[in-house]
Protein backbone atom coordinates (compact mmCIF):
# COMPACT_ATOMS: atom_id res chain seq x y z
CA UNK A 1 0.00 0.00 0.00
CA UNK A 2 0.84 3.85 -0.57
CA UNK A 3 2.39 4.78 2.56
CA UNK A 4 1.48 7.93 1.98
CA UNK A 5 -1.96 7.42 1.39
CA UNK A 6 -4.08 9.42 4.02
CA UNK A 7 -7.69 8.50 4.35
CA UNK A 8 -9.98 11.35 5.41
CA UNK A 9 -13.25 9.06 5.36
CA UNK A 10 -12.32 6.00 7.67
CA UNK A 11 -14.29 8.04 10.27
CA UNK A 12 -17.00 8.57 8.36
CA UNK A 13 -17.16 5.50 6.12
CA UNK A 14 -20.52 4.49 7.33
CA UNK A 15 -22.45 8.05 6.60
CA UNK A 16 -20.33 7.37 3.43
CA UNK A 17 -22.26 4.69 2.26
CA UNK A 18 -25.43 5.52 3.39
CA UNK A 19 -25.98 9.14 2.09
CA UNK A 20 -23.89 9.69 -0.81
CA UNK A 21 -25.68 11.12 -3.76
CA UNK A 22 -26.30 8.59 -6.89
CA UNK A 23 -25.03 9.70 -10.25
CA UNK A 24 -27.35 9.61 -13.38
CA UNK A 25 -28.14 6.29 -15.16
CA UNK A 26 -27.95 8.51 -18.15
CA UNK A 27 -24.11 9.02 -17.58
CA UNK A 28 -23.45 5.35 -17.44
CA UNK A 29 -25.46 4.16 -20.22
CA UNK A 30 -23.83 7.07 -22.54
CA UNK A 31 -20.53 5.57 -20.88
CA UNK A 32 -21.25 2.19 -21.99
CA UNK A 33 -22.25 2.97 -25.77
CA UNK A 34 -19.01 4.92 -26.09
CA UNK A 35 -16.70 1.56 -25.50
CA UNK A 36 -15.48 -0.71 -27.92
CA UNK A 37 -15.66 -3.46 -25.27
CA UNK A 38 -17.65 -4.87 -22.37
CA UNK A 39 -15.70 -7.01 -20.71
CA UNK A 40 -13.89 -5.82 -17.68
CA UNK A 41 -14.07 -1.97 -16.06
CA UNK A 42 -12.29 -0.87 -13.42
CA UNK A 43 -14.11 1.67 -10.72
CA UNK A 44 -11.38 3.25 -9.37
CA UNK A 45 -11.24 4.67 -5.78
CA UNK A 46 -14.29 3.31 -5.47
CA UNK A 47 -15.07 4.21 -1.76
CA UNK A 48 -17.93 1.75 -0.62
CA UNK A 49 -19.53 1.20 -4.34
CA UNK A 50 -21.08 4.09 -5.50
CA UNK A 51 -20.45 3.93 -8.71
CA UNK A 52 -19.64 -0.15 -8.84
CA UNK A 53 -23.12 -1.13 -8.33
CA UNK A 54 -24.34 0.92 -11.80
CA UNK A 55 -20.96 0.06 -14.07
CA UNK A 56 -21.85 -3.96 -13.51
CA UNK A 57 -25.22 -3.21 -15.13
CA UNK A 58 -22.89 -3.17 -18.38
CA UNK A 59 -20.24 -4.89 -18.19
CA UNK A 60 -19.19 -8.59 -17.49
CA UNK A 61 -16.74 -7.90 -14.61
CA UNK A 62 -16.51 -5.09 -12.43
CA UNK A 63 -13.10 -4.47 -10.01
CA UNK A 64 -13.08 -1.98 -7.92
CA UNK A 65 -10.76 -0.95 -5.69
CA UNK A 66 -9.84 1.79 -3.00
CA UNK A 67 -6.85 2.62 -0.87
CA UNK A 68 -9.45 2.40 2.14
CA UNK A 69 -10.11 -0.66 3.98
CA UNK A 70 -12.90 1.20 6.35
CA UNK A 71 -14.54 2.39 3.20
CA UNK A 72 -14.86 -1.45 1.63
CA UNK A 73 -15.46 -2.92 4.57
CA UNK A 74 -19.20 -1.19 3.48
CA UNK A 75 -19.00 -2.06 -0.08
CA UNK A 76 -22.40 -4.50 -0.68
CA UNK A 77 -20.99 -7.89 -2.19
CA UNK A 78 -21.76 -8.42 -5.66
CA UNK A 79 -20.76 -11.87 -7.89
CA UNK A 80 -19.75 -9.95 -11.27
CA UNK A 81 -17.61 -7.04 -8.97
CA UNK A 82 -14.59 -7.06 -7.13
CA UNK A 83 -13.52 -5.13 -4.26
CA UNK A 84 -10.07 -5.09 -3.84
CA UNK A 85 -7.95 -2.46 -1.55
CA UNK A 86 -5.25 -0.88 -3.28
CA UNK A 87 -3.78 2.49 -4.43
CA UNK A 88 -4.76 4.32 -7.74
CA UNK A 89 -1.10 4.31 -9.38
CA UNK A 90 -0.59 0.40 -8.27
CA UNK A 91 -3.78 -1.42 -9.47
CA UNK A 92 -2.74 -5.14 -9.88
CA UNK A 93 -4.58 -5.30 -13.26
CA UNK A 94 -2.83 -6.88 -15.98
CA UNK A 95 -1.62 -4.86 -19.13
CA UNK A 96 -4.05 -4.12 -21.59
CA UNK A 97 -6.98 -5.50 -20.01
CA UNK A 98 -9.78 -2.73 -19.40
CA UNK A 99 -12.07 -1.57 -21.53
CA UNK A 100 -13.31 1.32 -19.44
CA UNK A 101 -12.02 3.39 -16.24
CA UNK A 102 -13.80 5.44 -13.93
CA UNK A 103 -13.09 7.65 -11.34
CA UNK A 104 -15.91 9.07 -9.51
CA UNK A 105 -15.54 11.93 -7.07
CA UNK A 106 -11.75 11.31 -6.14
CA UNK A 107 -9.03 12.42 -8.68
CA UNK A 108 -7.80 14.86 -6.16
CA UNK A 109 -6.73 12.23 -3.52
CA UNK A 110 -4.06 10.76 -6.44
CA UNK A 111 -0.25 11.06 -7.53
CA UNK A 112 -2.35 12.07 -10.83
CA UNK A 113 0.52 11.63 -13.55
CA UNK A 114 1.38 8.17 -11.68
CA UNK A 115 -2.33 7.44 -11.60
CA UNK A 116 -2.40 8.06 -15.49
CA UNK A 117 0.52 6.14 -16.45
CA UNK A 118 -1.41 2.91 -14.70
CA UNK A 119 -4.43 3.98 -16.58
CA UNK A 120 -2.56 3.90 -20.04
CA UNK A 121 -0.92 0.35 -18.64
CA UNK A 122 -4.05 -1.39 -18.08
CA UNK A 123 -6.64 -0.04 -20.54
CA UNK A 124 -6.77 -1.62 -24.14
CA UNK A 125 -6.01 0.40 -27.04
CA UNK A 126 -9.42 2.42 -27.59
CA UNK A 127 -10.24 2.07 -24.13
CA UNK A 128 -12.31 5.02 -21.98
CA UNK A 129 -11.23 6.60 -18.98
CA UNK A 130 -13.84 9.05 -17.03
CA UNK A 131 -12.94 11.17 -14.69
CA UNK A 132 -15.50 13.37 -13.27
CA UNK A 133 -16.60 15.08 -10.03
CA UNK A 134 -19.55 17.31 -8.21
CA UNK A 135 -18.72 20.71 -6.42
CA UNK A 136 -20.91 22.71 -3.75
CA UNK A 137 -24.64 21.86 -3.47
CA UNK A 138 -27.46 24.29 -3.98
CA UNK A 139 -30.19 23.60 -2.05
CA UNK A 140 -33.76 24.52 -3.01
CA UNK A 141 -35.42 27.80 -0.75
CA UNK A 142 -33.52 30.88 -0.43
CA UNK A 143 -32.75 30.65 3.53
CA UNK A 144 -31.89 26.90 3.81
CA UNK A 145 -29.21 27.76 1.16
CA UNK A 146 -27.84 30.30 2.63
CA UNK A 147 -27.12 28.39 5.85
CA UNK A 148 -25.84 25.33 3.94
CA UNK A 149 -23.74 27.76 1.73
CA UNK A 150 -22.13 29.16 5.28
CA UNK A 151 -21.67 25.59 6.88
CA UNK A 152 -20.14 24.82 3.79
CA UNK A 153 -17.57 27.31 3.38
CA UNK A 154 -17.61 29.46 6.84
CA UNK A 155 -18.11 26.19 9.80
CA UNK A 156 -16.91 23.49 8.24
CA UNK A 157 -14.48 25.19 5.48
CA UNK A 158 -10.96 25.28 7.49
CA UNK A 159 -11.30 21.14 7.90
CA UNK A 160 -11.41 21.12 3.81
CA UNK A 161 -7.88 19.33 2.58
CA UNK A 162 -6.12 21.19 0.29
CA UNK A 163 -7.34 18.89 -2.44
CA UNK A 164 -10.98 20.14 -1.96
CA UNK A 165 -10.36 22.84 -4.30
CA UNK A 166 -9.81 21.04 -7.49
CA UNK A 167 -13.43 19.55 -6.62
CA UNK A 168 -14.42 23.31 -6.33
CA UNK A 169 -12.63 24.15 -10.06
CA UNK A 170 -13.64 21.38 -11.82
CA UNK A 171 -10.71 19.71 -11.83
CA UNK A 172 -9.17 22.59 -14.07
CA UNK A 173 -6.09 22.52 -12.77
CA UNK A 174 -4.89 18.18 -13.23
CA UNK A 175 -3.66 17.14 -16.62
CA UNK A 176 -5.22 15.03 -18.93
CA UNK A 177 -3.44 13.15 -21.28
CA UNK A 178 -5.62 11.43 -23.08
CA UNK A 179 -7.30 12.33 -26.36
CA UNK A 180 -10.60 13.69 -25.44
CA UNK A 181 -14.28 12.54 -26.41
CA UNK A 182 -16.83 15.52 -26.45
CA UNK A 183 -19.21 14.72 -23.38
CA UNK A 184 -22.93 15.73 -23.22
CA UNK A 185 -24.24 17.54 -20.15
CA UNK A 186 -25.55 15.54 -16.97
CA UNK A 187 -27.53 16.63 -14.03
CA UNK A 188 -27.03 15.39 -10.49
CA UNK A 189 -29.60 16.39 -8.52
CA UNK A 190 -31.89 14.68 -6.04
CA UNK A 191 -34.98 15.19 -3.76
CA UNK A 192 -34.23 14.97 0.11
CA UNK A 193 -36.02 15.18 3.32
CA UNK A 194 -33.75 16.77 6.53
CA UNK A 195 -32.68 13.84 7.50
CA UNK A 196 -31.23 12.46 4.29
CA UNK A 197 -29.33 15.67 4.06
CA UNK A 198 -27.95 15.72 7.00
CA UNK A 199 -26.98 12.17 6.61
CA UNK A 200 -24.84 13.96 3.49
CA UNK A 201 -23.33 16.05 5.31
CA UNK A 202 -22.24 13.96 8.02
CA UNK A 203 -20.26 11.67 4.93
CA UNK A 204 -17.99 14.92 4.41
CA UNK A 205 -14.24 14.68 5.88
CA UNK A 206 -14.35 18.15 7.26
CA UNK A 207 -17.74 17.51 8.90
CA UNK A 208 -16.46 14.63 10.97
CA UNK A 209 -12.80 16.53 11.27
CA UNK A 210 -14.52 19.60 12.90
CA UNK A 211 -16.00 17.30 15.21
CA UNK A 212 -13.32 15.58 16.16
CA UNK A 213 -11.71 18.99 16.55
CA UNK A 214 -14.22 20.84 18.64
CA UNK A 215 -16.08 18.24 20.20
CA UNK A 216 -19.54 19.38 18.45
CA UNK A 217 -21.14 17.43 16.58
CA UNK A 218 -21.37 21.07 13.78
CA UNK A 219 -24.39 19.11 11.95
CA UNK A 220 -26.36 18.82 14.58
CA UNK A 221 -26.20 22.68 14.97
CA UNK A 222 -27.18 22.67 11.78
CA UNK A 223 -29.68 20.82 11.83
CA UNK A 224 -31.65 23.14 15.10
CA UNK A 225 -31.04 26.06 12.48
CA UNK A 226 -32.44 24.13 9.34
CA UNK A 227 -35.83 22.72 11.13
CA UNK A 228 -37.17 25.61 11.23
CA UNK A 229 -37.08 26.44 7.90
CA UNK A 230 -37.54 23.37 6.33
CA UNK A 231 -40.94 22.74 7.20
CA UNK A 232 -42.06 19.31 8.06
CA UNK A 233 -39.05 16.75 7.81
CA UNK A 234 -40.64 14.57 5.83
CA UNK A 235 -40.80 17.04 2.91
CA UNK A 236 -38.18 17.01 0.37
CA UNK A 237 -36.29 19.91 -1.85
CA UNK A 238 -34.44 19.31 -4.32
CA UNK A 239 -30.42 19.53 -4.38
CA UNK A 240 -28.05 19.96 -6.84
CA UNK A 241 -24.51 19.38 -7.64
CA UNK A 242 -22.25 21.15 -10.63
CA UNK A 243 -20.93 18.01 -12.51
CA UNK A 244 -18.00 18.04 -14.34
CA UNK A 245 -17.05 14.91 -16.68
CA UNK A 246 -14.27 14.45 -18.56
CA UNK A 247 -13.86 11.47 -20.73
CA UNK A 248 -11.13 10.17 -22.98
CA UNK A 249 -9.45 7.24 -25.43
CA UNK A 250 -6.21 5.81 -25.12
CA UNK A 251 -4.74 5.80 -28.80
CA UNK A 252 -5.35 2.20 -30.72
Amino acid sequence: MNEAFKDHFASVAGHYASSRPGYPAELFLWLAEQCKGHGLCWDCATGSGQAALDLVGYFRQVVATDASAAQLAEAPEHPRITFAQAPAEHSGLADTSVDLIVVAQALHWFDVPAFHAEARRVLKPGGLIAEWCYGVQALEGDGPNRLLQHFYHEVVGPYWPAERHHVENGYAELAFPFPPVEVPPFAMRQHWNLAQLLGYLRSWSASGRCHKASGIDPVDALAHELAPLWGPSEQTREVVWPLTVRVGRKES
